[in-house]
């Protein structure tokens, strides 16, 4: 079920929301939890019921394996640790890289191992982080919570258990256990609309709006010309950021409606004027995650800069993997790896930038890796890039242009040369929003800290979001989140 569906806007969200305090009210918070429960593992099911056994068992054995390690010491917790992470790292790897091996070792060996064909589970790569986190924290002794409800509740969580955020346990399971969430708290519900709104915008208007451009581009990188392999690449850029932020706004929306705060995934990364910036304020639970589940064992920065930055290329590896079984990821996260030593190494040297320049420099390293991000394969990647920074090249394929405006027939009467500048002044209008703009967290606080004007402003503009965003919906425009695939 996506958060931009009829089913979930009309249905789902709504009788949760207000079964939910009812159940509250009448019977209990435990009760309540309870049914919050049953309604996420519903979200979850709706997709595909049969993976519903997956998730289910995959709960109950981590939480079990997480109490023979607190009550365990020695080699046997360590045991029970090493049972834990490979076990959930092993099911991983099963979903998500089985056909990926097979493919690797036909091709290394010539070999010629039929695929599998295995259905990637919705999720599997954020709840078994978030379990794993739980399970080294076990054995690290920083658990506290012994609440197996607030666990599965933890892990199931219907707004941030599709796509994240990658929440850790110890910001969220204590909430489960504080009774005063248990009431309305219409201030809440009122942040919660207004984050969901843009969320929803940013989704279905912005997002579904460049996808059109990046698929029609990525699905012909051999036709493209400079500047409609740029509008492309810009497209998908733009289309990823107001995919993925705006899922994570709607997430801290919805469960701010249930009372409980998720953290803040996204800050404006496209405003970074580093590469250590940005990965500061994109997906940042996944970068959290990797410091210190992945980054910080292998020993951080704690052994010379040379070691540092073998570990930070490692990590990134692995973090592009996670993302897909491909080496296009793979890629992606090494160049990001890389681009961080090298800045690691002129950190060193003192020398700044002048702040346009070095954002100029950030954004296009961004956007040019986020084509190994979006490309098919890496032949499809190095033509993008090719037409990219071919100047012999130097136009913008008509064909691209029309069909990046099947959608909009009324502009198709326009001369091609006109044709593309409207594509380029939407790529201009996305970049602007995103770079000067604030974000939604920063609108949300201006709710607390300003008059009733402010409040009226804001609900005015909640109301306006989810008006356009409902009639794009009711459009019949075709939409799924590009997160769902990791």
């Amino acid at each position: 079920m996506l958060f931009n569906s009829e089913a979930f806007l009309f249905a789902f969200l709504p009788f949760t929301l207000v079964a939910f305090f009812l159940v509250s009210k009448y019977l209990g918070y435990s009760f309540a939890k309870c049914w919050l429960i049953v309604a996420s593992l519903f979200f979850y099911g709706f997709w595909n019921p049969s993976y519903l056994a997956l998730i289910v068992s995959s709960v109950v054995i981590n939480f079990y394996l997480s109490r023979c390690i607190l009550v365990s010491s020695g080699w046997i917790r360590k045991l029970w640790a090493s049972i834990g992470v490979v076990s959930n790292l092993l099911v991983l790897s099963y979903f998500k890289y089985m056909d990926f091996i097979i493919i690797n070792i036909n091709d290394v060996f010539g070999l010629n191992f039929n695929l599998m064909n295995v259905v990637l589970p919705l999720a599997i790569s954020f709840f078994t982080f978030q379990q794993i986190s739980f399970l080294l924290d076990s054995f690290s002794e920083k658990v506290s919570e012994q609440s197996f409800l607030n666990y599965v509740l933890y892990v199931t969580f219907f707004p941030q258990l599709i796509a994240g955020p990658i929440v850790h346990h110890s910001e969220m399971m204590p909430q489960f256990s504080q009774h005063f969430r248990r009431k309305v708290n219409w201030k809440n519900i009122n942040i919660g609309l207004l984050l969901f709104s843009i969320g929803l915008f940013k989704k279905v208007v912005l997002a579904d709006t460049f996808s059109v451009w990046a698929d029609t581009g990525f699905a012909q990188p051999e036709a493209l010309k400079m500047i409609s392999a740029w509008q492309s690449s810009l497209s998908y850029t733009l289309q990823l950021y107001f995919d993925f932020s705006g899922y994570a706004d709607m997430a801290i929306g919805i469960a701010l409606m249930f009372n409980i705060q998720l953290p803040l995934n996204f800050n404006s990364p496209y405003k970074s004027l580093t590469i250590k910036d940005f990965w500061r304020r994109w997906h940042m639970t996944l970068s959290r995650w990797l410091r210190d589940y992945l980054y910080i064992p292998l020993g951080g920065n704690r052994n010379g800069r040379a070691l540092a930055i073998r570990n930070v290329i490692i990590t990134f590896l692995l973090g592009g993997l996670w993302h897909g079984a491909a080496w296009t990821f793979v890629v992606w996260g090494g160049l990001h790896g890389v681009a961080l030593a090298i800045h690691r190494m002129w950190e060193s040297t003192a020398i700044k930038m002048p702040k346009l320049f070095a954002w100029v420099l950030t954004f296009i390293f961004i956007n040019v890796t986020w084509v190994f991000f979006r490309a098919s394969d890496l032949t499809d990647a190095w033509l993008v890039l090719k037409a990219m920074f071919n100047i012999n090249q130097l136009g913008s394929d008509v064909e691209f242009i029309r069909s990046g405006l099947s959608l909009s027939g009324s502009l198709l009467i326009l001369p091609a040369g006109i044709q593309s500048i409207w594509v380029s002044f939407c790529i201009f209008l996305g970049m602007l929003i995103v770079v000067k703009s604030p974000n939604a967290i920063e609108v949300s606080k201006s709710y607390e800290i300003n008059g009733e004007n402010k409040k009226r402003y804001l609900g005015f503009l909640t109301t306006f979001l989810l008006i356009v965003s409902v009639l794009t919906i009711f459009s019949g425009q075709q939409s799924s989140f590009l997160y769902f695939d990791f």
